[in-house]
């Protein structure tokens, strides 16, 4: 699994999350990733149902100062998960699909927008 690196495809993705219209919904289910703790050991965190059509940075990894990125995803949620490597949804980005396989410990993700479309 690699990521995008295209600026055009990450423009792309930003014109869709700012074109989604924004209601007060969530994606049901859960979303699971791996982070590394302050004493250096590995972690596990988990969203449940979260907001959809709006960015949530993942407050464990909010700081890249502070922080190396979450990573491992598992979006087991019945909506698109679209995984960005900076917090904000900016950076690199992958899209999960809905209650797909967990991803490797190489993807890399600092805030999470969910959505019905792909």
């Amino acid at each position: 699994m690699r990521l995008c690196r295209s600026a055009g495809a990450a423009l792309g993705a930003l014109a869709l999350v700012l074109a989604t219209p924004t209601s007060a919904s969530a994606a049901t289910g859960d979303f699971f990733y791996k982070y590394v703790g302050l004493d250096g050991s590995p972690q596990a965190a988990v969203l449940h149902d979260p907001d959809s059509l709006a960015c949530i940075t993942l407050p464990e990894v909010a700081d890249p100062d502070a922080s190396a990125p979450a990573f491992a995803p598992h979006n087991d949620t019945g909506a698109w998960a679209i995984v960005f490597t900076e917090p904000g949804c900016a950076g690199d980005f992958w899209t999960l699909r809905p209650h797909g396989r967990p991803a490797t410990d190489r993807l890399k993700l600092r805030s999470v927008y969910f959505t019905d479309q792909r």
